[in-house]
């Protein structure tokens, strides 16, 4: 995760970058992404799927404003492997994170609210007193400043000790966010294959950490976990397991997903799908 956490030096918090992600929770109580594809064109008029929305910080008191996409004037084309919904108007992972201007709080929209005392005081020790403003982002996000932005969110879930969950969820919507940003690519551009390869690696180490952090979480929160039942979130650890490439969890996890009373027929036939890929994908390599 250190690639990833370096980009918080422009928050002015680049002391941050080599802090251990998860706590094992054993010390505490109680379709495939990397494929070739052509680029996808950005919307000319990303800028009419959104609207302004505005928040209260909870950390500072401070109200901002905070570009969101009109969920109905967009439509999901399909879900990747990995559960990634892709839509054709705008990409709405670039605008998931809620990020206050003023002090540096960032968290996802459905964690932004909520937290305690301790909390409020940890995130103003280590990320308000160092938080340095940045310009306006404009009436768009680009992937590079949506990629800041989730950087951002993941330094305060580190400091307000979110549950892994949390986190895991933070690194598998930024995996998304790489990975729409490479799909838009223009091959065209210099160092094009430079720049992919570049990006594919890191979406990948996200993809890890994301299924390592969901393990945990597994094993130490009670369900629903970031908002998925326990068959949902098995297939996900399954699908992020074969893009990691270790097929022996994957393997594993589908199969508890086929065998099980109280999965889906639907969230069955994606498990039986990704066993097929499991299985065509280790005869290859053999």
């Amino acid at each position: 995760m250190a690639g990833f956490l370096s980009g918080l030096s422009k928050f002015g918090l680049g002391n941050m970058k080599d802090q251990k992600l998860y706590e094992d929770p054993k010390k505490k109580e109680g379709k495939n992404p990397q494929a070739a594809a052509p680029a996808k064109p950005l919307p000319k008029n990303e800028v009419d799927f959104l609207f302004d929305k505005k928040y209260t910080c909870p950390i500072c008191e401070k109200s901002f404003i905070s570009k969101t996409v009109r969920t109905g004037k967009v439509k999901m084309k399909a879900v990747d492997l990995d559960l990634r919904p892709d839509y054709d108007e705008v990409d709405q992972i670039k605008y998931d994170v809620v990020a206050c201007p003023e002090c540096g709080y960032a968290a996802l929209a459905k964690y932004f609210d909520g937290l305690i005392k301790y909390q409020k005081d940890e995130i103003r020790a280590q990320i308000a007193v160092n938080y340095m403003k940045q310009q306006p982002y404009g009436e768009t996000y680009s992937y590079e400043v949506a990629k800041g932005r989730y950087e951002l969110a993941l330094a305060n879930a580190m400091v307000k000790k979110a549950k892994n969950s949390e986190k895991a969820y933070l690194c598998l919507k930024t995996a998304w966010l790489i990975r729409g940003w490479y799909e838009h690519m223009d091959p065209a551009e210099e160092n094009f294959e430079k720049r992919k390869e570049e990006l594919v690696a890191e979406e990948k180490d996200l993809l890890s950490s994301a299924k390592e952090g969901f393990v945990m979480a597994r094993q130490s929160e009670g369900f629903p976990i970031a908002g998925m039942d326990e068959g949902t979130l098995d297939y996900l650890i399954a699908a992020l397991a074969y893009e990691t490439e270790d097929y022996d969890v994957a393997s594993k996890m589908a199969a508890t997903i086929v065998a099980s009373r109280t999965a889906s027929s639907r969230l069955k036939d994606k498990a039986r799908d990704l066993k097929d890929m499991i299985s065509e994908k280790t005869k290859s390599e053999e």
